[in-house]
C-alpha cells in the first residue's frame, strides 16, 4: 500500500542536522565555484571582444571556442546543481526531505549520503531514466 503523505519520521533530528550541514557546505562551495566560473566565462568574452580575427582564420580560434563552450557548459551544470541543493534545503525546511517525490516512500539514508539532493528513491529514479 502506497502512503499518501511523506513519512518525515524516517530521519532522526541528528540525521536532518547532518544533511543540513552537508547541503549548506555544498551550497557554499558551489556558489563560490559559480563565481569563479562566471569570471572565467567573462574573461573568454573579454579576450575575444577586442579581436577582429574570426575563429576560422585564427589558429587558436577553434581551441578557444571549445574551451569557452566547455566553461559555459560547466557553469550551467553548476547552476543546476545549486538549484538542486536549494530545493533540497527547502524540502528539509518543509519536512519532506528524505521522502521520494514520486512514491512518497522514504529515500534510503545511503542514497541521501551519496546524493543529499536526491528527490527520488532508487526504484523511482531508475524508472524515470
Amino acid at each position: 500500500m502506497t502512503s499518501t503523505a511523506p513519512d518525515t519520521a524516517t530521519l532522526t533530528s541528528r540525521q536532518r542536522s547532518h544533511f543540513r550541514k552537508r547541503l549548506d557546505d555544498d551550497r557554499t562551495e558551489t556558489a563560490e565555484l559559480i563565481i569563479r566560473l562566471d569570471a572565467d566565462v567573462a574573461s573568454f568574452h573579454g579576450s575575444r571582444a577586442g579581436s577582429s580575427v574570426d575563429d576560422e582564420h585564427d589558429p587558436e580560434g577553434p581551441t578557444l571556442a571549445f574551451e569557452q563552450s566547455q566553461a559555459s557548459a560547466i557553469l550551467e551544470q553548476t547552476r543546476v546543481h545549486l538549484s538542486q541543493i536549494d530545493k533540497a534545503l527547502e524540502r528539509l525546511e518543509a519536512g519532506t526531505f528524505g521522502s521520494c517525490v514520486t512514491c512518497l516512500r522514504p529515500i534510503p539514508v545511503a542514497r541521501l549520503e551519496a546524493r543529499p539532493y536526491s528527490t527520488q528513491c532508487v526504484a523511482c529514479a531508475s524508472v524515470a531514466r
